[in-house]
């Protein structure tokens, strides 16, 4: 039985790896068409998109126009959401409004978190839209004091969401998305009560969205 079960593995093992190794390449191949697809789509009308830049660990494909003019530039930008890695292109014009948006990776809640897709891109709804704003580097959810709607049961991967927004203009201009000066992380300690209280607050909200589904009469706000 020890030697039938550890040639099954042996044959497993191998199986999963050659598989692996023949759908790598082409993996790779799509999320760079996904890549190059997304810049196109959240930058302004250009002629050519200069050789991307390094900074802060974010991706910046600078564009122009015909004569040379910047136009905007797509910032490659990732955050921590609820549910894991946050990856977003975000595309800004030549004034520092924000043009578009593409989500090239997140692993949110489904029905909850995975609205950012569309969420912030919503032109009927102008108090959770941030398309043509003028970027700052300090949008928050109106929970917080700011002006953007957070999704409805999904606090935490809103604030991911604009926190790789605001990432995303810190890195284009150099500078702390908050401050303008160097950026001080604070004490762990700090970030895990921190932490704590948001998912606190989080699992609440789920569980009056769970609520309401069950109960039309009760609002999930």
């Amino acid at each position: 039985m020890m030697l039938s079960l550890t040639c099954i593995t042996i044959v497993a093992g191998a199986a999963l790896a050659g598989v692996n190794m023949l759908t790598e390449a082409t993996i790779a191949a799509q999320k760079e068409a996904q890549k190059q697809a997304a810049i196109s789509a959240v930058l302004p009308a250009h002629a050519r998109i200069a050789d991307a830049e390094q900074t802060d660990g974010m991706t910046i494909y600078r564009a122009y126009d015909a004569d040379e003019q910047f136009v905007g530039a797509a910032v490659q930008t990732e955050t921590n959401g609820f549910g894991g890695k946050i990856k977003l292109m975000v595309g800004f014009d030549a004034d520092n409004k924000i043009v578009n948006y593409a989500v090239l990776e997140q692993t949110e809640t489904p029905g909850l978190g995975t609205h950012i897709v569309e969420w912030f891109k919503n032109e009927d709804k102008p108090t959770q839209n941030i398309l043509g704003r003028k970027a700052d580097g300090k949008m928050t959810v109106s929970k917080d004091g700011g002006d953007v709607d957070a999704i409805t049961a999904a606090t935490i991967s809103s604030r991911a969401f604009l926190a790789a927004v605001n990432a995303a203009y810190a890195a284009l201009h150099g500078h702390d998305a908050y401050t303008g000066a160097s950026k001080q992380l604070p004490a762990p300690e700090a970030v895990e009560a921190e932490d704590a209280e948001i998912l606190s607050e989080e699992q609440a909200e789920g569980a009056e969205a769970v609520e309401a589904d069950a109960n039309p009469n009760v609002s999930p706000e």
